[in-house]
């Protein structure tokens, strides 16, 4: 058990019961809440453990920073905008598996707005059109059809378990060799990523953004995808190269595609992407259900914990490989 007081800066607002929370288990513990880069940089000197965000010039002052626990799961950025971070001795840990549940239904409201063309029939109520015939022989059944994803990870594999409840064939490739987990078929390795495309009926991106995974998924990918194929994105939109994607939604050879994540964030208004037909816009939100907060601040309690016991940490990010 560490004996000397560690300080420790908060630096996302989770509320003041978590706040309170984590003063009455942790009575030794010196909190500091500090929402804004101006608040974080005072405290940075003699924090020793940082939550939530922080930028490169806190990241710089913060001599005494042994641990920083991520608010998130995708660190990419952080890298490129604190690359000091990389070959430091602080260790960096994230909320990996809280977005799961949400990210996950998220793909299948997708899946389901295209299979059940939801946009058009939202369009025809807001009109006032009743034309059923519009829709004759253009609903998709999902039973059959081939899901494909990029990256089996939690949220991949909790993608894999809501496909199966449709009856659908699942594969996936990663960089990992792995045992396919219930509900797929194969995970192959990325270098057999053609053949994933080649079989997708549902391309789904759940992908970490690393330099392997960037421009991944460019024009030469989509021409390999199965003509009539939808692509889904919920990880990172750099993933996927979006002048090619929109030209593969242009010419008919993909016939949807929805994004939560795009290459540049927001989505700059003068993006073709949001009046493109059969594409669907989220804005990096897929995953912000009410119970995502609870778990986030729960996975730090109990890191904060093992820190002070000195036990492993668990979500510990390696910062090399970028996930």
């Amino acid at each position: 058990m560490k004996s000397s007081i560690v300080k420790v800066t908060l630096a996302f607002d989770l509320g003041h019961k978590f706040v309170s929370d984590l003063q009455a288990t942790f009575p030794n513990v010196e909190f500091r809440t500090a929402y804004t880069p101006e608040e974080q940089l005072k405290e940075a000197p003699d924090t020793e453990i940082q939550f939530g965000l922080i930028d490169r010039e806190t990241y710089l002052a913060a001599s005494n920073l042994r641990w920083f626990h991520f608010i998130g799961i995708g660190f990419d950025y952080i890298l490129r905008e604190i690359p000091e971070i990389i070959d430091n001795d602080t260790i960096m840990t994230n909320a990996r598996g809280t977005h799961v549940i949400p990210i996950s239904d998220h793909v299948f409201a997708m899946v389901l707005a295209f299979a059940h063309r939801v946009p058009e029939l939202l369009d025809d109520q807001h009109n006032h059109r009743w034309e059923t015939y519009k829709y004759q022989g253009r609903i998709i059944e999902l039973a059959n059809t081939t899901m494909g994803v990029v990256a089996m990870g939690d949220i991949g594999t909790a993608v894999a378990q809501r496909a199966q409840g449709f009856g659908m064939d699942v594969y996936a490739v990663d960089i990992k060799e792995m045992a396919p987990p219930p509900g797929v078929a194969e995970v192959w390795d990325i270098s057999r990523l053609d053949d994933l495309l080649k079989i997708s009926d549902w391309l789904v991106i759940t992908a970490p953004l690393t330099d392997q995974t960037r421009n991944m998924i460019g024009l030469k990918e989509i021409n390999r995808l199965k003509p009539g194929a939808h692509v889904i994105v919920v990880s990172r939109g750099s993933i996927v190269d979006e002048a090619a994607l929109i030209q593969g939604l242009r010419s008919g050879h993909i016939s949807g595609a929805a994004l939560d994540a795009t290459a540049t964030e927001p989505l700059p208004n003068n993006s073709p992407l949001w009046d493109e037909p059969n594409v669907i816009i989220s804005p990096h939100a897929c995953g912000e259900s009410s119970q995502l907060l609870e778990r986030r601040g729960q996975i730090f309690k109990e890191n904060l914990r093992r820190y002070l016991s000195s036990d492993p940490l668990i979500n510990l990010c390696d910062m090399k490989a970028g996930y």
